[in-house]
């Protein structure tokens, strides 16, 4: 038979008194209150393992009182209850659970080493040692027991580092080399604790070399469990009605999420998913320094977003009401402003050609051209909504505006009872003459259109083809012959053509009311005879107006003020589903 230890022959000399103790009915001399509970005890079984009771008996016999208060103990009275029976030598379960309150009771109460041999302290620490931090799962759950009212004193006795070590450590090596299927199981063990010991434990796995790639993924999959309900990945069904108390929750969790979201550069997260937290941000309505930072993330990453990504910011969890517009239009003016004083001034233009924009501007200019057409069939969506969105891009950042040109027809479309002044708005975030010749030949043709944009497609086309030049030095000139102060002569040739050009679009415009006239009925023959009579002044006033059309300005009226003050929270036509990507 093995020799037993100092420590099991004082447990068992403990459970042999404690038994004496019980079987003779020796009435108890101490009270302990722990808060609502009372515990009726013998002074010499607690003081023979805890400093703290035995100096408060000491005190409370000088004061002569037979009660002593520890309320204050970690734990409350479950956990004192536990202490107790260590003192008395009786046996109680110890788990991940449960040791962390154990040990701070134990700090706490002073069962210490230097007290009495194999207290309370050891034990619990034997426990940590040999069994919580063994495995990944055990040292998530001891971590997760150090959260609360424990911390301060878990972190006193090192329990919330050493459970953070090992789980740095632990997951290193999963995501290294995995044990399990699937690769990433171990960032689903993550999702159990609070966002302030997720932070500590992505820190400690960058000190340890982990790859960023991991990192996001830990957080994508933290995420996804802790904010399954405002995360909905696999659905596009709203998210449920929740109670105020919920939706409070909900949002402290996810506020503290974003707070505690590593750097860029350490873990890019996928815009995708940055959205689809900026989305739920929005539903609980989360304050504006957690929008701002995921707006910000979301424009660093612009380059790699989809339609779908900013459809996701915009749209409610239906997919098919238009919720705000706002984000993605602050995402795009950001990534624009970024693009703009980071050496790529090239995206404002000047000098007046074609300014060569890079190539993430390019892609980013074509997802928010795909993203107005798709919100422009919305029958609801103002003016100012549709052009702030359309125009939050500078015109230099795209090459042809073929696509916006897409989007604004289908805008004017969907808007059949606009003004012409709203119209002209909404054409201002386009250059008419940046168009392609199967678009620009489709302008000419559009009756959605505003005057005056169809001229310029027309004089465009018209310089163009009598210059003999290509379509980007055909613009490069007319931007310098018609950007010319007043008092430069124009050369003569190019205001021959001019003067043509005005002579077949006034002869255009009068056939056009000539066959518009003769509809009235019976009057085609008196029509004809007062346009012949005013033939000298009509021809003069076009030219006048020719004269002072500049294909460069956005238009002819004033725009600028229009607001239309009506809401976007309305419905969206098709129903629509999305997915973190």
């Amino acid at each position: 038979m093995a020799s037993s230890t100092p420590s099991s022959r004082l447990c068992a000399a403990m459970e042999k008194t404690s038994q004496w103790v019980l079987s003779q009915d020796i009435p108890s001399d101490i009270i302990v209150q722990v808060g609502d509970d009372t515990f009726r005890l013998h002074k010499f079984m607690l003081v023979a393992n805890s400093g703290y009771i035995r100096r408060k008996v000491m005190e409370s016999e000088r004061a002569n009182l037979g009660c002593i208060d520890l309320s204050d103990v970690p734990g409350g009275a479950e956990v004192f209850e536990k202490a107790a029976k260590f003192c008395y030598g009786m046996n109680f379960e110890i788990s991940v659970h449960n040791v962390t309150a154990l040990r701070c009771a134990a700090e706490y109460l002073q069962m210490t080493e230097d007290y009495s041999r194999g207290n309370l302290a050891e034990r619990a620490e034997e426990f940590i040692n040999q069994a919580a931090v063994k495995t990944l799962p055990g040292a998530v759950a001891l971590l997760r027991s150090c959260e609360g009212s424990l911390l301060p004193m878990a972190e006193e006795v090192r329990i919330v580092q050493r459970s953070v070590d090992a789980i740095s450590l632990k997951a290193f090596n999963e995501a290294n080399i995995p044990t399990r299927s699937p690769p990433d199981w171990w960032a689903g063990e993550l999702a159990a604790l609070a966002p302030a010991s997720l932070q500590k434990i992505l820190s400690a796995m960058k000190s340890r070399g982990v790859a960023p790639k991991s990192l996001a993924a830990a957080v994508v999959v933290y995420a996804e469990k802790s904010l399954a309900e405002l995360l909905p990945l696999s659905s596009g069904a709203p998210a449920s009605n929740h109670s105020g108390d919920a939706r409070i929750r909900q949002c402290g969790l996810l506020e503290s999420l974003v707070h505690v979201l590593p750097p860029h550069p350490d873990a890019p997260l996928p815009v995708g998913f940055i959205c689809c937290l900026l989305r739920a941000a929005l539903f609980v309505e989360a304050s504006a320094a957690c929008r701002q930072e995921l707006e910000q993330r979301a424009s660093a990453s612009l380059e790699q977003a989809t339609v779908a990504d900013l459809l996701t910011v915009s749209l409610d969890y239906s997919g098919e009401r238009i919720v705000d517009l706002d984000s993605a239009r602050r995402i795009v003016a950001s990534f624009a402003e970024r693009e703009a004083g980071g050496g790529g001034g090239a995206l404002y233009g000047g000098g007046g050609g074609v300014a060569c924009c890079s190539a993430a501007v390019q892609k980013v200019a074509r997802t928010v051209d795909g993203f107005v057409g798709e919100i422009a069939t919305d029958e609801e969506l103002s003016v100012s909504k549709f052009a702030g969105i359309a125009g939050a891009l500078p015109k230099s950042a795209r090459r042809f505006d073929d696509d916006l040109y897409r989007a604004v027809d289908i805008y004017l479309k969907a808007h059949p009872g606009l003004a012409e002044i709203e119209r002209e708005k909404v054409c201002s975030v386009m250059d008419p003459l940046k168009l392609s010749y199967e678009a620009r030949l489709h302008a000419s043709q559009n009756k959605r259109l505003p005057l005056q944009i169809v001229l310029h497609a027309l004089y465009y086309d018209q310089l163009k083809l009598r210059s003999g030049i290509d379509g980007e030095a055909a613009a490069g000139a007319l931007g310098v012959t018609l950007g010319r102060d007043e008092g430069l002569k124009a050369d003569v040739s190019l205001i021959r053509e001019n003067e043509t050009l005005r002579s077949e679009l006034a002869k255009m415009k009068m056939y056009v009311s000539e066959l518009q006239r003769g509809g009235g009925g019976g009057g085609g023959e008196g029509s004809g005879v007062k346009i012949g009579s005013k033939k000298t002044s009509f021809f003069s006033s076009v030219s006048r107006t020719l004269g002072k059309l500049n294909p460069f300005k956005q238009g002819s009226k004033d725009t600028s003020n229009i607001d239309d003050g009506v809401g976007v929270d309305v419905t969206k036509p098709r129903r629509r589903r999305f997915s973190i990507s």
